[in-house]
């Protein structure tokens, strides 16, 4: 953990503003704009990049999957720039419960990834190096975002931790806790065998 420098109202104050900022339902509001329906009625039901490429269109997901990464990195960014790095790992964590929990969507949101390597790259940006790499190495050989996810989740901390980011350990513990819980019905699947492959419909 970060030496502790800010007052209770000032972590306060930048949890609700990141809050606010990681609940923006981008992937919503995208296929909207394109067009592209309900998303919340569109495969998985999912908001995130994943379940709009379930549309067939590649453009909605990958512009989803830029501006919730951007919502963790502007943050973070934010909240480092103009607080410190204490409260910037509170509002890393307040962003990725925005997406979440959006209270805009009655409080059912994504599952974070995104957003997820939006705060790791403003935290400590080799640890959002290392989490991308995994993501990508195993959804190519997988085929299934939600592994790669877990896999990327678990290797933050561990690399935060074997690397000397011991400031940021215990944020992306929780982080990778948070991905997990968000992901409990694809863990059932995945053991199950029935975890659907990257851009299939259903």
């Amino acid at each position: 953990m970060p030496d502790i420098l800010n007052t209770v109202p000032t972590f306060g104050l930048w949890a609700i503003i990141a809050y606010l900022i990681g609940s923006i339902p981008s992937g919503v509001i995208i296929a909207r704009i394109m067009g592209l329906g309900d998303l919340r009625a569109i495969g998985s039901g999912n908001i995130g990049a994943t379940n709009v490429l379930r549309t067939g269109s590649k453009k909605a997901a990958a512009s989803t999957l830029v501006l919730d990464a951007g919502k963790g990195l502007a943050a973070v960014l934010l909240a480092l720039a103009l607080a410190g790095p204490d409260v910037a790992q509170v509002a890393g964590f307040a962003a990725m419960i925005g997406h979440c929990f959006p209270v805009w969507l009655r409080f059912r949101g994504g599952k974070g990834v995104a957003t997820f390597f939006g705060v790791l790259f403003g935290i400590a940006w080799p640890l959002g190096l290392v989490a991308a790499v995994t993501w990508i190495v195993a959804a190519a050989v997988f085929r299934m975002s939600s592994f790669a996810a877990l896999l990327a989740s678990v290797a933050a901390p561990v690399f935060a931790l074997v690397a000397g980011f011991g400031e940021v350990v215990v944020l992306t513990i929780c982080l990778c806790l948070l991905i997990v819980v968000r992901h409990r019905a694809n863990i059932e699947r995945l053991i199950a065998g029935t975890e659907s492959k990257i851009g299939s419909k259903g």
